[in-house]
């Protein structure tokens, strides 16, 4: 029985992008207050298209010398998710730095078939 399939649509969500924050220390606290600030300010996004994807501490050792908070986003209004970003966390008192990665994903090649059982 052959059945029509139809392509997959290229997603509106094709950038991940992802927030280090340097953190100068890190406890259960740190953690606590990262996970409040990130879903008081992005779950109210002010008009930003995005999906949260994972949220994470990194500590020293690891795989880098410094302790990191990310935070990774899938959308394609990276621009504006930046804009928010920074505006949220820019006065973060743990913060060293913030640091930005941005991949954007692009269908290559897609195929469909059928497997007989």
């Amino acid at each position: 029985m052959n059945k029509i399939l139809d392509n997959l649509v290229q997603s509106e969500y094709n950038c991940n992008v992802a927030f280090y924050i340097h953190l100068k220390e890190f406890n259960q606290n740190v953690r606590d207050e990262l996970e409040k600030r990130i879903s008081e300010v992005f779950f109210f996004s002010r008009g930003v298209n995005w999906k949260f994807d994972s949220f994470g501490i990194e500590k020293a050792g690891e795989r880098k010398n410094e302790i990191l908070g990310f935070f990774i986003f899938r959308t394609a209004e990276v621009d504006k998710l930046k804009k928010l970003f920074l505006q949220e966390f820019k006065d973060y008192p743990n913060a060293v730095k913030i640091s930005c990665s941005v991949a954007k994903y692009q269908k290559v090649c897609e195929e469909f078939f059928e497997l007989d059982i």
